[in-house]
Parts: structure tokens; C-alpha cells; sequence
């Protein structure tokens, strides 16, 4: 059996867009890739590729999953094979990674995170110990309600505090190193500990798992700050600091900050849609993060150089994934924290409201392009820039940058409010196109060849479609499930189908590694795939509460199957009458004969 943490790498390396492109040609829509379907024959071209998710699907067909999906389909493979095909394509040896890998199990890691978490806790509040710490953190205006809310800590500058500590607990001297909280002297061979001499802020994820740490100095000395590298249970290209909180907050916007300090001023000031990245530059599976929850991110980076170089990579990011960036400028304060001490809360929300565009981001890059003084270059500038603004949806939001760009091109208004419609017109017809034939195919659910029981309880498929698609979607709602916060089993759902992937996708979610979609290939089929990947997609479109819209499935889902199951008692009830009816005719006339 090919391991997890092989696959991972495998997906990491194996680009969707890349791999498809290699087999269909692809042109760029927007954020995604558009192309003609190579599983069916069709003319116009209803096959997406999203790097956002690393996933592609095609609405004629139906066809979906990632690329290990992809590969299964085009070249007739099973799932391990189709693996074995990208490994070598990628110059990953399976067999010597599978060789190379020792590794304790996540849940392991974060029983011994939250040891330490707990272990940094005490430390802080600890007079003898702590008080460095304290100070450090009263200094910069935390209150203790903040401090104890986001669970941080301070670790002495002891060479081995932790570590005796945790190995007094029962965790061994290699899971300490493999945990990234303690490391061993090549000169003397003693084992020390990571954090010291630093206050501590936990990094937990959605779910409520303490997964790593972050360590900041008191002083001058470098680095200033530390923070866990990859381990079993944590990959800090995969997770944003304070989203177990943002995530409740954040539907209309996220605040992306650079660092630990900046997030919680913020949420103490009450922005607690703020996150920030674990101590890098933004990565691409962030930006996909955040696409789950949210459609606008405005990145609040320090206003020095390296600042807004970072600025600009993550504008970068988070546009190729589909998210409406803006960004905001500070003047007077190098950071959110100092700005909100400065000035207050009320400023800075005043600042958010005076941030810059994404779009203003995408015309000053296309003007740099062009020579203006050229007639040529004026008019290829105006029509990249008229097609950004038409597949803007809010008309005022058109409105405001047509009169931007008629002013800076020199340009009537009218003339590009026009060009700009008429875009707007060729977008509409092929989206509506797109819808029409979707519905067609869908109505009913009638010769469903994947979900053969969806045309019997059309509200009930429906339910369970919503249900799925958040699930595979969120980690916190399987949470919730599996802690029985949300009371749901696989005997609630009404298609066999509907069983198999909710059994599929909780089973995955309780392994050592957690859940991750791409592990569905080993289950189902590539059709199969397809149909859980709509399921992904239309979810992603929702604007509304997720748990709301999930608790209000739930309850359909019960609700139809309960009058599932008394009409079909009420049934049987009724035959049974007809039967003992009809005996007793039988009788009547065989005694008067």
C-alpha cells in the first residue's frame, strides 16, 4: 500500500493544470482553465480545470476528481497504478520514499502538543517561571482574558524543562524530535529543547487540534521568531494561524496579517476575521484555504519594502484562486498592532473601508504593459482592463471602475461602459448555456447510472448532495459529527450511494492522517469521483452560514426519512389489511357453501 505522506508529496508536484494540459489544451478563464472535454464529444468547451482546488470537472459530462482522477480516466487505470504513472512522471521513487518513512501517527503528535501546550500555559502563569513572559505580553497590551483565549505561553530558558516533561508523560525522545520540540547536540548527543527563553503562541486548526508552535524572543537576539517545522501532523504550507476562530467571522472577508501579534490585536479589538501565515510568505494551498471560507481576503502586510513585497505575491495568490483582493495602507503605524494602539479600533475600520482594489492592482500591472502614447498599445490596454471590469457582478462596483479607467485612458465613459456590456452579454450567454445544460441532464435525477435511488426522494438526494459537499468541503463539521455534536449516521441517508460516501469520508477522517479527498480513488470509481466533485463545487458556491445550511439538510434529510419509513410501514400495514380482508371472504363463502 502506497503511504499518505507519499501520495501528498506525488500531489504536491504533480501541477493539475501541468498534467491536464499535457493531454488537453487549455486556455485560461479568469482564474481557471477552460478546455474541450476529452471523455466526451462536444464543440463548445465545458471542461474547468480549478488550480484553486486542485481539481478539474467537466459540466457536460460530468466528469471530476483531481489529478490522480484524471489520470485513472484518460490512460484506463486503477488507482494505485495511476499514482505509480505521476510518481514517475514527478521523479519520485515509491518504493525508497515508502523505505525512508518512519513517522509516528498525527493523532500522536497532537496528544503531545497539547501536553506541551498545557506544559507553556503553566510556565506563564507560574510566578517563578513565567514572569518574563508576563511581562512581555502585558507590555504589548494583552489582557489576561486574550492571553488565555488564544492559549499562549512562555517557555524558560532551560535546556531540558520540556523534554523532562514529556518524556514524564510517556513520549519518547525520537517522538519529541519527530514533533519538532526538541532537538539532540551532535556534540554531546543530549536532547535539548526547541523553545526557549520565548513566549509561545500554539497554532490549532479547525478542528481544535493543537498541531504546532510558534516562539518569539524577548530580546534583540535572532531569529525572533521560531516556529515548528513540518512534522506528522503539520504542514505550515497547509495552515493559518487563529483560523479555529476567523472561520466563524469571516464570510463576507478575511484580514491577512504577517504576523502572531498583529492577528491577535486584531481579534482583541474585535477583527476577529483575522489570520495570518506561520512564519513564510503565503503558499498556494493557503490561498485554497481560504476560498472555503470566504470571498474577499485584504491583506493588512507591514508598510515597509519587504511588506509590500509580500503584498504583491499574495495579491498573486489569492486572484489566481478566485478571491477578491484589497489592500490596505497604513500611514503612521508599520503594522496593525501599533496602528490599533495609536489610533484605535474605530480608525482602523475606517481604514478597511479606504482599501485599494484588486482591480486597481490589475490596471496599474496592465498600463505598465503598454505604451499609452501608442494608439495600439492604448487600445489592447483598454480591452484587457474592460474585460477584468465585466466579469465584476456588482454594476455600481462596474460603475466606479469604468469612470477609474476612462479617466486614466482619457476615454469616455460611455464608449467603455459599452465595450464593457457587450463582454458582459458573450459571458452571460455561455454561462446561461452551461446552466441549461446541466438542468436538462439533472432533472429528476432520472437515469442516474451513479445514484440509482436519487429519482425515488428527490428532496432527500438533495439534502444529502448539501450534506456531502460540506462535508468533504470542512474539516470541522466531520468534527462535529464524529464528537456527536451534530447527530448524523449513515443509517439517516436515504440512497445507498449517499451511505457509501458518508461512511467513506468519516472513515478517512478518523485515520491517523486525517481526511483528504484525494484518498475517495481508492473507494470509488472515477465516475463515482466526478459526481462527489459537483457535490464540492456547488457547495463552494455557497454565500450563507455553512453549519446553518448543513444543520437545515440534516433536519430534511431526517424528516424525509422518517416519512420514508412510515409510508412504508402504512404500506405494509395496508396489505396486511387487504390479506386479512380477503381471507375473511374466502371464509364467509366457504361457510355458506
Amino acid at each position: 500500500m502506497i503511504s499518505r505522506a507519499a501520495i501528498d508529496e506525488i500531489l504536491a508536484r504533480a501541477d493539475i493544470v501541468d498534467t491536464i494540459g499535457s493531454y488537453v489544451t487549455l486556455k485560461r478563464a479568469g482564474s481557471n482553465f477552460g478546455g474541450l472535454c476529452p471523455f466526451h464529444s462536444e464543440r463548445t468547451p465545458s471542461f474547468t480545470v480549478f488550480p484553486g482546488t486542485r481539481s478539474f470537472y467537466c459540466f457536460g459530462c460530468g466528469a471530476g476528481g483531481d489529478v490522480i482522477t484524471f489520470i485513472m480516466k484518460a490512460e484506463n487505470l486503477d488507482y494505485p497504478s495511476a499514482i505509480e504513472l505521476l510518481a514517475s512522471r514527478v521523479g519520485i521513487n515509491i518504493e525508497k520514499e515508502e523505505k525512508g518513512r518512519d513517522l509516528m501517527g498525527r493523532k500522536r503528535v497532537f496528544e503531545m502538543n497539547l501536553e506541551a501546550a498545557k506544559f507553556f500555559r503553566q510556565c506563564l502563569f507560574d510566578k517563578n517561571l513565567g514572569e518574563p513572559g508576563m511581562q512581555y505580553f502585558m507590555s504589548r497590551g494583552l489582557s489576561s482574558a486574550v492571553i488565555k483565549r488564544f492559549g499562549l505561553g512562555y517557555a524558560p530558558n532551560d535546556f531540558g524543562l520540556l523534554t523532562r516533561h514529556l518524556k514524564s508523560k510517556g513520549f519518547s525522545e525520537e517522538e519529541l524530535i519527530q514533533g519538532f520540540l526538541c532537538g539532540k547536540s551532535q556534540k554531546t548527543g543530549k536532547a535539548y529543547d526547541y523553545f526557549r527563553g520565548r513566549v509561545i503562541f500554539p497554532i490549532i486548526d479547525t478542528t481544535g487540534n493543537i498541531i504546532a508552535f510558534g516562539g518569539r524572543v524577548l530580546d534583540d537576539s535572532k531569529p525572533k521568531y521560531l516556529n515548528s517545522s513540518d512534522t506528522p501532523g503539520f504542514k505550515k504550507s497547509k495552515n493559518l494561524f487563529a483560523l479555529n476562530y476567523a472561520k466563524d467571522s469571516c464570510s463576507e472577508q478575511l484580514i491577512l496579517c504577517e504576523g502572531y501579534m498583529d492577528v491577535i490585536a486584531l481579534h482583541a479589538a474585535g477583527f476577529e476575521n483575522a489570520v495570518a501565515t506561520l512564519g513564510t510568505a503565503i503558499t498556494a494551498e493557503q490561498a485554497r484555504i481560504m476560498t472555503k471560507y470566504t470571498k474577499k481576503v485584504i491583506i493588512s502586510y507591514d508598510s515597509d519594502e519587504a511588506g509590500q513585497r509580500a503584498a504583491n505575491r499574495a495579491i498573486q495568490l489569492l486572484s489566481e484562486v478566485g478571491l477578491e483582493v484589497r489592500i490596505l495602507k497604513m500611514k503612521g503605524a508599520k503594522d496593525p498592532d501599533e496602528f490599533i494602539k495609536k489610533y484605535g479600533a474605530d480608525r482602523f475600520r475606517q481604514l478597511i473601508g479606504q482599501s485599494k482594489t484588486g482591480f486597481e492592482y490589475k490596471m496599474d500591472n496592465i498600463l505598465a504593459k503598454y505604451l499609452l502614447d501608442n494608439m495600439d498599445e492604448k487600445i489592447k490596454a483598454t480591452s484587457e482592463i474592460c474585460q477584468i471590469i465585466a466579469s465584476v457582478a456588482s454594476a455600481v462596483e462596474r460603475d466606479v471602475y469604468i469612470s477609474k479607467a476612462a479617466a486614466v485612458l482619457s476615454f469616455s465613459t460611455d464608449s467603455l461602459k459599452a465595450d464593457v456590456e457587450r463582454m458582459r452579454k458573450k459571458l452571460y450567454y455561455e454561462q446561461r448555456k452551461n446552466e441549461s445544460n446541466e438542468a436538462i441532464k439533472s432533472i429528476k435525477n432520472y437515469g442516474d447510472r451513479i445514484n440509482i435511488d436519487a429519482a425515488k426522494n428527490v428532496a432527500a438526494n438533495s439534502a444529502e448532495e448539501t450534506i456531502l459537499g460540506l462535508l468533504v468541503t470542512y474539516d470541522e463539521y466531520r468534527e462535529e459529527i464524529e464528537k456527536g455534536k451534530i447527530e448524523l449516521t449513515e443509517n439517516d441517508f436515504f440512497t445507498s450511494f449517499g451511505r457509501k460516501v458518508f461512511s467513506a469520508v468519516m472513515e478517512l477522517h478518523k485515520t491517523d492522517e486525517g481526511f483528504d479527498s484525494s484518498l475517495l480513488g481508492e473507494k470509488f470509481t472515477p465516475d463515482e469521483i466526478g459526481r462527489i466533485t459537483k457535490y464540492k463545487i456547488d457547495r463552494g458556491n455557497l454565500t450563507e452560514n455553512g453549519r446553518k445550511v448543513l444543520l437545515e439538510a440534516v433536519e430534511r434529510l431526517k424528516s424525509e426519512k422518517t416519512r420514508e419509513t412510515e409510508k412504508v410501514n402504512g404500506d405494509k400495514f395496508a396489505s396486511l389489511r387487504r390479506k386479512q380482508q380477503l381471507a375473511k371472504e374466502k371464509k364467509s363463502k366457504n361457510i355458506e357453501m
